[in-house]
């Protein structure tokens, strides 16, 4: 019986499901991608566990520039109710301090790309700030730019803010700090990532506080919350070949007119997807990635 039929999940987001432990939360995450704000009908073999093993990488890396919210990601930590479904959780659940999550999505961009190059082209700013003329699609920016965004319900649209909203949600103080530690763990895994080949074109950071400290939570630098490029083909004026999820947004923008429910993806699509999940997973980690299971096990 798989975990999914026997516990019930306290939360369910567009990829991972979380467990409330009273203490501490369990975090697992699933094979599901989401486009567009939408969770699609298929699952990308081997997904969750990429995600994970590659967020405990960066916990590990980036741990002196800002503290996170993990305890153990090993089987023998797993809560009594949960040993019976080690196989099926091995390399994708992370056990995690509970947190209070700050109701923002802390946006680093050092690339004008996505939402981003849609406000610059009508406006000639990102999230309201003031960017130099005659930047193209993918221009390196001049600094990384902190540009939020507020966290939205499955099926609806994230909304980019300014710094001065985010000051509305949650202080100037807090506000501040979120800017600084965004600012400062992209910086460090973007000149990580050059030395592996990949630039970081921009990622997505979720902080929460414990015991007064902000700490650096969910998932972290991973093809779902990230958009990595090539650095060997990297060229400004034009898209670029990414190791994310782009793939299936490029694929659903050619084949889908935005109404309704998106369609289903065809097979090359999901193992192509999955390829570019392993690799990205290999290239910043420098190790093979061996699977913990077999991907028709792991529930969508």
């Amino acid at each position: 019986m798989a975990l999914s039929d026997s516990i019930k999940p306290t939360a369910q987001g567009k990829v991972r499901d979380l467990y409330d432990l009273g203490d501490k939360l369990l975090f697992v995450a699933s094979d599901r991608i989401s486009a567009f704000d939408y969770v699609l009908q298929d699952s990308i073999p081997f997904k969750g566990e990429v995600l994970t093993r590659l967020s405990l990488f960066w916990f590990d890396l980036l741990q002196s520039v800002a503290p996170n919210h993990l305890i153990s990601a090993d089987v023998v930590d797993l809560p009594v109710d949960f040993k019976p479904f080690a196989n099926e959780l091995a390399g994708r659940f992370m056990l995690v301090k509970k947190a209070t999550m700050f109701p923002v999505e802390c946006i680093v961009r050092g690339y004008l790309s996505g939402s981003g190059l849609k406000e610059y082209e009508r406006l000639g700013t990102v999230s309201g700030v003031a960017l130099p003329p005659g930047l193209l699609n993918s221009s390196m920016l001049p600094k990384p730019l902190y540009s939020p965004s507020t966290k939205a319900e499955i099926g609806e649209h994230d909304v980019n803010i300014s710094f001065d909203d985010t000051i509305a949600l949650v202080g100037e103080q807090d506000a501040q700090a979120l800017r600084e530690l965004s600012l400062s763990v992209y910086a460090a895994a973007r000149e990580y990532a050059a030395q592996r080949g990949i630039i970081i074109a921009d990622t997505k950071f979720e902080f929460g506080r414990v015991d007064g400290q902000i700490i650096l939570a969910d998932e972290v630098l991973t093809p779902d919350s990230s958009r990595f490029w090539p650095l060997d083909m990297y060229g400004p004026g034009r898209d670029q070949p990414s190791f994310d999820k782009q793939y299936v947004r490029d694929w659903l923008k050619a084949n889908w007119d935005m109404q309704g429910a998106p369609p289903r993806l065809p097979a090359e699509v999901i193992e192509a997807t999955s390829a570019k999940y392993i690799q990205a997973y290999e290239l910043l980690t420098g190790e093979e990635f061996v699977p913990q299971r077999a991907p028709h096990s792991y529930p969508k």
